[in-house]
């Protein structure tokens, strides 16, 4: 295998948006990685997003950019409807893949994604970028050696300013629950993931899902609508540890801390914070253990912007995987089943229930 795994990125605007904003800077900082090729909505887009971001190859159409031999790693950062087709088409031609999260609109996607991947024998990440925080590993780390003794409970606040009561255009689609893409499917996801990467399996839970902003205005011109889908989350339950825990995600909020999370030893205290406003998952996480804020290392990844610093070390652990066939990153069965425990919630969310003997492994 070569040194070098070129990398391609489905979805690269240059007028925004969190492939250019995080995925572009992640791989151009990942040693071993280069970006090869993008592919955006049309030939003209794409030649624009090559040209700033430095990229020899352009695609108006994702699918061309999979077929190119020349790639080894595709990365699909479209919106979730589109992801199902490009993913399945990548796994077909046997690249290594990076989704980002959700990993299709729903678990059928999901599974039918997910076993694509396991018969492509192929390396497959999922974007839930938090787990490779270097915050949150130092936060595991420590968790891990039992210096906090046993755990006692553990709290999140979650907030995002979006999901709010103003919906900008290009941000509308996020109302339709068909997209599988809205604020309990993406800020609640990550939210909860993180909760399971640092205090473990989920043993029984309670969701209830609330409309804080019941009439919204979207589009251009302003439209007032009834907002269908939820635009906050409250969770309580117990870890497989015994461990309680509560978790609130509250979208159309503000304010200079738009997260924390406190899990509480018997004999210390871990405090994550940070984020950023558009979610916990699109920034920087800082750790403060008994009251001290900690020293981060980043190490090559520290010159990164807030959005990127976690993707690369996503994209990190999944070269490594390649080069080393080992299996390390957060995958697509793992997407599969924090699927279907997000679908929980969205059913029935006054009284979705995870019983204990459904607990599942965070990873």
């Amino acid at each position: 295998m070569a040194t070098e795994l070129n990398v391609g990125i489905i979805g690269v605007n240059t007028s925004g948006g969190w492939a250019a904003e995080a995925h572009v800077p992640a791989v151009q900082a990942v040693d071993g990685l280069h970006l090869t090729a993008v592919a955006a909505g049309s030939p003209a887009a794409a030649d624009e997003a090559a040209q700033a971001f430095d990229v020899a190859k352009a695609y108006g159409d994702g699918l061309a950019l999979i077929a190119d031999p020349d790639i080894d790693v595709v990365t699909v950062a479209t919106r979730v409807p589109g992801h199902r087709d490009l993913l399945l088409a990548a796994l077909a031609a046997g690249k290594h893949v990076y989704s980002e999260w959700p990993l299709g609109a729903g678990s059928h996607q999901a599974r039918e994604i997910a076993d694509a991947a396991r018969s492509a024998r192929v390396k497959h990440a999922i974007g839930l970028q938090l787990r490779e925080s270097p915050a949150v590993r130092m936060a595991r780390d420590i968790l891990r050696s039992g210096a906090l003794g046993r755990a006692l409970s553990a709290s999140v606040s979650s907030t995002t300013a979006g999901f709010g009561p103003d919906v900008p255009p290009q941000f509308a689609y996020l109302e339709d629950p068909a997209t599988f893409a809205n604020m309990v499917t993406i800020q609640g996801a990550h939210t909860v993931d993180l909760l399971i990467a640092l205090a473990g399996p989920l043993a029984s839970m309670v969701a209830l899902g609330s409309r804080q902003f019941p009439q919204i205005a979207v589009g251009a011109p302003r439209q007032l609508r009834e907002r269908i889908t939820f635009d906050h989350l409250l969770m309580q339950g117990r870890h497989a540890t015994g461990a309680p825990f509560t978790l609130e995600v509250a979208g159309g909020r503000t304010g200079k801390t738009p997260f924390h999370l406190d899990l509480v030893g018997e004999t210390g205290h871990l405090r994550l914070v940070g984020g950023a406003p558009r979610g916990l998952q699109s920034g920087r996480i800082g750790l403060i253990r008994d009251g001290e804020p900690q020293n981060i290392n980043e190490g090559p990844f520290a010159a990164l912007s807030d959005a990127a610093v976690n993707v690369a070390g996503v994209y990190a652990a999944l070269r490594d995987d390649i080069r080393h066939d080992t299996s390390t990153v957060t995958d697509f069965e793992y997407a599969v089943r924090l699927t279907r425990l997000i679908e929980d919630v969205l059913t029935t969310p006054q009284a979705s229930r995870l019983q204990a003997d459904e607990a599942w492994p965070g990873r």
